[in-house]
């Protein structure tokens, strides 16, 4: 299992202590970023920077350690798709790579499939509709 840092905050729920890389396996043509938090290469690999903050697992759940990497991971893909720097055709892939971080951090398979389907029921909107907090698009090809 990697590790993530991280501590609770008030208005989003957790920030990141450390940088956080992760290969995502989506494999795009640019790079994309949001300046000093997330950046997407082109090969994949998804870096999270220390000070990031997001507000761990949403709706009916509880917050455990084994959700909170996985969380991490689909909500700055999340953020990238709000801000129209990835595409939300990318979302199913995003969903999945949830579940599959949350299985390898040692959630019982039923609850990983559980919380993938919850995203894929009830997420939509998260994904494509901006939020308060977003940040700017800083740097954009």
């Amino acid at each position: 299992m990697s590790h993530i840092n991280y501590r609770s905050l008030k208005k989003y729920k957790y920030q990141l202590m450390r940088n956080y890389k992760y290969e995502t396996g989506i494999c795009i043509n640019h790079d994309v970023k949001i300046q000093g938090f997330v950046a997407l290469a082109p090969t994949g690999t998804l870096n999270i920077s220390k000070g990031y903050a997001w507000d761990g697992p949403s709706g009916p759940t509880i917050d455990t350690k084994n959700f909170m990497r996985g969380s991490l991971v689909h909500d700055a893909l999340y953020q990238l798709m709000r801000l129209k720097l990835l595409p939300a055709s990318l979302r199913e892939t995003a969903d999945m790579l949830l579940r599959r971080i949350c299985i390898e951090d040692g959630m019982c398979r039923l609850r990983a499939w559980y919380v993938y389907w919850c995203v894929r029921l009830f997420a939509s909107a998260a994904a494509t509709r901006p939020q308060t907090g977003d940040t700017q698009i800083i740097e954009a090809p």
